[in-house]
């Protein structure tokens, strides 16, 4: 069974600042998080998202399908019950009769969104220093625990000089976003032994005020910019970044902390020293045409023999740095939502507040993604704050495994969850491990090993509870991830007696399916049924613990294929029947490419009219 790594750990309740500052077990600098106001959203569609101020976070603006799609519900009073947990005994009373004549509808939309998360901001500087290193570089002693992080710029004025926002380590690598004002561009700019690439490159034009954003999720780096309508991703590569470093390797990530600043033109290291002739063109075109603009295409630089000059002299001209923020990153989206439980199936609710995990969708594909533990507020369902980030390291590698769950049994945290961190097609399995009740809160690195289901493909969603002395854990299983994936749900259980891990034997799988995923393990009507979504069928199905359909819920599907988190909470006038799911509404796709969805829509099920 694995052993958890710690990297922060936060002493007192979910937004307690970690003091220490000693290395952990993987030699990451666990370096001090700055307190920060909870990541509350609004329901009522994007938020402005203009840089400064206290807004961080901001959306491309819907387009005008989207913005009828998300024209903002009619909200119902929130609950004003008691705070607390829903006991097992409550939660089955409350839903004695048939769930099937609950008629779910949408409640609340909103979209989680931050490139730096606000609760793990480790540098926040409304006038940054301005002793920078002989390449420009201003390099903090803020170092991040792993590759998923944000820092975000604020430029208010520029001349010539080039804007820096980055990671550098001590020896003179650097990983960095650049905006060259004179030239006109955005670059991705990586410096290894001494030798640095453009690898990738924008022209675009940014007057200032403006903000500057550079994104690193597991391997790919994003450069973004705010003018004022919220966060926008100019040019992303992950392949071109790879080829020279790998930032999920625990010994590279340790040597890099946040970085910024500015460098003279002259002295630029922005210009490959031998670009292959079809960049030349390229680029070449973009000088001569004036499309220096947001509307120029992004242009990878695979393969550049790069410049050995580290950058700049200590001459700046009269660009100016005001502030600075860096950090974890948060989310441009979140989905998978599973709700933290007992093995019999009790939400885990303290202070009023449900705790629950969710995918933060990251910039790019499956392995950009990571996961974090969210606290949703019971009497404002608008009100969603991350409390813990999670990683996964296996093989020296820190990754973001995501999608899975967390069972509280008694003082130990059971952990299961998908390997999509280093996805390849073929090697997608479970893991697991157990921990403590510190992993809701702070920033931890933990060690896992692989959960033996009985299935010979790929498998995924894990979902636990233990029913009648037997350990069930409901999976997807997936005999092929190439081209058009093809999934179902899976269901398995121990022998009486025996603990989660199993041995596991297979009860049943529903291979009719094909598109079937999210299975969620609740206690409905009385009796335990395993949940899931079909997005071929579009319908939530309902499944017993023979792995028979037995019905369907019928509620709103949404885009993607959206998780059916059942809970049941306290209202002011009796119980809430709720689902916690999300939808498929994409962020930057046409920079990043899918993965960044996820608006967090809940629903509530009501009895039909009398």
């Amino acid at each position: 069974m694995g052993t958890r790594r710690a990297v922060k750990e936060r002493s007192g309740g979910p937004t307690a600042a970690p003091t220490s500052t000693e290395p952990d077990s993987l030699g990451i600098k666990a370096s001090r998080l700055t307190p920060r106001p909870p990541l509350f959203l609004s329901a009522t569609g994007y938020p402005s998202g203009r840089f400064g101020g206290r807004v961080w976070w901001g959306l491309e603006g819907p387009s005008k399908s989207e913005a009828k799609a998300r024209e903002p519900c009619q909200p119902r009073p929130d609950p004003t019950g008691p705070q607390g947990v829903v006991s097992r005994e409550r939660a089955a009373r409350q839903l004695e009769g048939d769930i099937a004549e609950l008629k779910f509808a949408e409640i609340h939309r909103y979209r989680p969104f931050a490139l730096v998360a606000p609760e793990f901001t480790q540098l926040d500087s409304p006038r940054p220093a301005a002793a920078p290193r002989p390449d420009g570089l201003l390099v903090t002693s803020e170092q991040p625990a792993a590759p998923f992080l944000g820092v975000e710029i604020r430029v208010d004025t520029t001349d010539a000089a080039v804007v820096l926002a980055g990671i550098a380590s001590p020896d003179g690598d650097h990983a960095l976003a650049t905006y060259d004002p004179a030239r006109q561009r955005v670059t991705i700019e990586v410096r290894v032994s001494g030798r640095t690439r453009v690898v990738a490159v924008r022209g675009v034009t940014l007057a200032p005020p403006f903000g500057l954003a550079f994104v690193l999720c597991e391997n790919q780096i994003t450069a973004l910019a705010d003018r004022g309508n919220g966060w926008q991703p100019l040019v992303s590569t992950r392949k071109n970044v790879a080829a020279f470093i790998d930032f999920r390797k625990a010994d590279v990530l340790r040597r890099f902390s946040y970085a910024y600043g500015t460098r003279s033109t002259d002295a630029s290291a922005a210009t490959p020293s031998t670009p292959p002739s079809s960049v030349r063109r390229i680029l070449s075109q973009l000088k001569r045409s004036g499309r220096r603009n947001s509307q120029a295409g992004s242009v990878s630089l695979d393969g550049l023999g790069g410049s050995d000059a580290p950058g700049g002299d200590t001459a700046r001209a009269q660009t100016q740095v005001t502030s600075v923020r860096a950090g974890l990153f948060g989310m441009t989206g979140v989905r998978d939502p599973h709700v933290i439980q007992s093995p019999d199936g009790t939400p885990y609710i303290r202070d009023g507040k449900l705790y629950l995990t969710m995918t933060c969708a990251g910039l790019g594909f499956f392995q950009q993604a990571h996961w974090g533990v969210f606290t949703l507020d019971l009497d404002d369902l608008t009100r969603l704050e991350q409390v813990a980030q999670l990683y996964f390291s296996r093989d020296g590698l820190v990754l973001g495994d995501h999608a899975g769950q967390i069972i509280i049994d008694g003082d130990r945290c059971i952990v299961g969850v998908s390997s999509w961190g280093d996805f390849e097609i073929g090697n997608i399995h479970v893991r697991h491990t157990v921990t403590g009740l510190d992993v809701l809160s702070g920033v931890h690195v933990l060690a896992t090993e692989r959960l033996e289901l009985p299935t010979r493909f790929g498998a995924w969603d894990p979902a636990l509870g233990r029913i009648d002395e037997r350990w069930y854990v409901g999976f997807v299983e997936s005999p092929s991830q190439d081209k058009r994936f093809d999934f179902h749900p899976a269901l398995a259980a121990t022998a009486p007696g025996g603990d989660y891990a199993g041995p596991l034997e297979l009860v049943g799988a529903d291979d009719s399916l094909h598109q079937c995923e999210g299975p969620i393990l609740t206690e409905v009507d009385g009796h335990w049924r395993l949940a899931a979504s079909d997005s071929d069928l579009r319908e939530y199905l309902l499944y017993d613990l023979a792995m028979r359909r037995v019905g369907t819920l019928d509620a709103p599907y949404l885009t993607n294929i959206p998780h059916p988190q059942l809970v049941t909470i306290d209202g002011a006038d009796g119980p809430r029947h709720l689902m916690v799911t999300f939808d498929g509404t994409p962020y930057g796709e046409a920079v990043v490419g899918y993965g960044g969805h996820g608006d967090l829509v809940i629903m509530e099920g009501l009895p039909p009219p009398q």
